[in-house]
Parts: C-alpha cells; sequence; structure tokens
C-alpha cells in the first residue's frame, strides 16, 4: 500500500513580505541582522532567537537541532550547551557550523554560516550566573544526549543538587559552556508573492570584517 502523503495542497501558503532593496542594507551583516532582529521583536515574533544549529560529525553525518542564540557581534554568533551534547562532539572533530533563523510572521529567514570556537571560561561563567537556579541545577544534574534510565533519575539528582547547594553559589560545570559562530556567509530571505523570493548574501572577504554582497535567485 502506497501511504505517500502529498502535503502541498493543503499546505501552501502565500508570500506577502516587502520586497528587499539592497541599497538599504547596512555594509555589514551584523548590523543587518541587528535591524531585522529588532524588527522581529517588535512585531512580536515568538521566540526571535531560537535558531536551528546545524553540524557534522566526523563521518560528515549532518544533525541539526534548535537552540537559542544569546548575543550576537562582530565577534559571532554565540550559545551555550554541555560540551559533551551530540553538537558538542561534533563541534570538537569538525567545528563548521550553520544557523538559520525562520520568521514565519514576517516571511523572513537568516542563514549563517562559519567556524564555530568556544568562548573564554570568563564568559561562559558569566552567562551561567545570570541563569535562573534551577536551570543552573538542571545543566549539572544533565548529562546531556546520554541515554537516560527513566526520568526519575533525573529528577532525583536534581533534586540532590538542589540540597547540595541550597545555601551556596551552584558552580557552573566543567562540560558546559559557551560557542561562538564566526560568520563566514550571511543571507537574508524575505519571501514573496508566487516564490519569487528575494535573497541577499554577504560573503567575508577579510578576516577583519569585509564584506561582498550580491543578489541571488529564489
Amino acid at each position: 500500500m502506497n501511504h505517500t502523503r502529498r502535503m502541498t495542497s493543503i499546505l501552501r501558503n502565500e508570500y506577502h513580505g516587502q520586497d528587499i532593496d539592497p541599497g538599504s542594507f547596512a555594509e555589514d551583516p551584523i548590523l543587518q541582522f541587528e535591524r531585522w532582529m529588532e524588527e522581529a521583536i517588535a512585531h512580536n515574533v515568538k521566540e526571535p532567537n531560537a535558531v536551528h544549529l546545524a553540524t557534522v560529525d566526523a563521518d560528515g553525518r549532518p544533525s541539526g537541532r534548535i537552540v537559542l542564540l544569546r548575543d550576537f557581534s562582530e565577534k559571532g554568533f554565540s550559545f551555550f550547551t554541555n560540551y559533551g551534547s551530540r553538537k558538542g562532539e561534533d563541534l570538537l572533530r569538525n567545528n563548521n557550523a550553520s544557523m538559520t533563523f525562520f520568521w514565519s510572521e514576517l516571511f523572513r529567514q537568516v542563514r549563517i554560516g562559519g567556524k564555530v570556537s568556544r568562548l573564554p571560561a570568563a564568559e561562559s561563567d558569566a552567562y551561567f550566573r545570570s541563569r535562573p537556579r534551577e536551570s543552573q541545577i538542571n545543566a549539572v544534574a544533565s548529562q546531556q544526549s546520554r541515554v537516560l534510565e527513566n526520568r526519575d533519575m533525573l529528577e532525583r539528582r536534581a533534586a540532590e543538587l538542589d540540597e547540595q547547594f541550597r545555601d551556596r553559589p551552584v558552580p557552573r560545570p566543567d562540560d558546559w559552556g559557551g560557542y561562538c559562530l564566526l560568520p563566514e556567509y550571511v543571507e537574508f530571505w524575505q519571501g514573496r508573492e508566487h516564490r519569487l523570493h528575494d535573497r541577499l548574501q554577504y560573503i567575508r572577504t577579510a578576516p577583519e570584517g569585509g564584506w561582498a554582497i550580491m543578489l541571488l535567485y529564489p
């Protein structure tokens, strides 16, 4: 029996985004990303800092997941996780990665690709201290991506740590911290009617931040 499900007829949506004026875009993609992020926040996009992070393992097999962007600047785009997670293991062996933001309310997408490095310990410590105490406890309790026999084990471990650190700060675990993706390319995509979308790509031409800008076919 053929169980193929064709979704195009029931899920096809038309995009009605504004056209891209390349002349109005910033020469620096980080500044342009900041503009689009501010517009996403102003339009109440749900979790505008949620981003699909794609990594590749030592055998070339890709893996993707949603993480939360915590900071961005000329230095790159930062996120935090367990170093022993699948993404952490992937990045240890192959530090090439890509990020994709999709803001459906604005018919917009941003793609970013480059190399990832760990943030300095001091920056990871500072961010860890800023997190809610419950999140700190759970970061220590979780052996992210490892096999868990049952939920009770995790909850018991979290309760034990809550008691252990009841009267003192929770220390950042050695296997948890931040990463930063330094972009080699950034692409801004604006959905348009009849699939004639706009795409504008920045390619890094110099380590200190020179960029080439070009339009792409949709």
